[in-house]
């Protein structure tokens, strides 16, 4: 007995010494795995984003001879190039803008619907659908919307007489509800979790104190979400200043500066400036970079009370 004991003691304490070894071994194949996953997406990326994106910034560093040169980042002088970098900038910084503030404000009237409420689901949806919605259709649909020979143009017209509406949908200030409709869904989409994320035990608290719910949103909720608000209104900004498909199909003359480096890179008629494409290539590179990893700290500040 005594020796029957021993060896099921003995063989008890060889599993346990060797289950660590098991577990390792099966979170090293999990890890494996996961990796073994994300080479099509690596690949794709390196493909169509990585090696793009290096080869266009590069060509800002050499003529059309192949030699290199630093007289491309001459065009930032140019005034047309400094007027379109603040055209770019001022659409990029309204549209976010405004589109923050309304975005919160719907965020604001959704916190206090049920989740898996109707219009919630409906709200949802539609800003999954219209964050990602842009390009030419969105173009034409305010082009049929909003342009010249467009519904609110025939009514105009019908009523007031021939030509007396304009459209400003082919200028930049005209591209603001245009982004605006993208832009707005992406602020809800992004900002609402940091709006559920306010524990109702906070407000409790504060009304216990005597507080109102003016001071609950003043010491509490704001201070909570303002780097999240800030983070999103951040992508917004950097979401509009590098969007070009929409912008090409309404103003294709210029006026931004995502628009310069397609009209530099494809001009026939400009000759000898295809390479400046690049070095305003670099310059949207670096303010993304910037964007983002201003983004990124604010974000991670607000994930702070997530865990509290």
């Amino acid at each position: 007995m005594t020796s029957l004991a021993q060896s099921r003691g003995a063989g008890e304490t060889l599993r346990r010494r060797g289950a660590p070894a098991d577990r390792r071994a099966g979170s090293g194949a999990g890890v494996a795995a996961g990796w073994i996953g994300l080479v099509p997406f690596g690949v794709y990326a390196l493909l169509f984003l990585a090696i793009p994106a290096v080869l266009a910034i590069a060509s800002g560093f050499f003529t059309v001879n192949g030699q290199f040169t630093l007289a491309n980042f001459d065009t930032f002088a140019d005034p047309t190039t400094q007027k379109d970098i603040i055209g770019s900038v001022g659409l990029s910084a309204v549209t976010a803008v405004v589109g923050a503030i309304a975005g919160a404000i719907i965020c604001y009237a959704l916190l206090s619907m049920r989740p898996d409420g109707w219009i919630r689901t409906i709200v949802d949806s539609a800003s999954s659908v219209f964050a990602q919605f842009g390009g030419v259709m969105l173009a034409f649909a305010f082009i049929a919307t909003m342009g010249n020979t467009g519904l609110i143009g025939i009514i105009i017209n019908g009523l007031f007489g021939d030509n007396a509406y304009t459209s400003p949908l082919y200028t930049v200030p005209g591209l603001v509800p245009v982004y605006l409709f993208f832009q707005i869904p992406l602020m809800v989409l992004t900002f609402m979790p940091a709006m559920e994320a306010l524990k109702p035990a906070w407000g409790e608290a504060v009304a216990t104190l005597g507080g109102t719910r003016r001071t609950y949103w003043w010491r509490v909720g704001i201070p909570v979400l303002a780097p999240a608000f800030f983070g999103c209104t951040i992508l917004l900004f950097a979401n509009s200043f590098s969007s070009f498909a929409t912008a090409a199909a309404l103003i294709s003359q210029g006026g931004l500066i995502s628009l310069d480096i397609f009209r530099a890179s494809t001009s026939e008629t400009v000759i000898g400036h295809a390479n400046e494409a690049g070095s305003l290539a670099l310059a949207m590179v670096v303010v993304m970079v910037v964007l983002m990893s201003a983004y990124g700290a604010l974000q991670r500040r607000a994930a702070k009370w997530g865990d509290r």
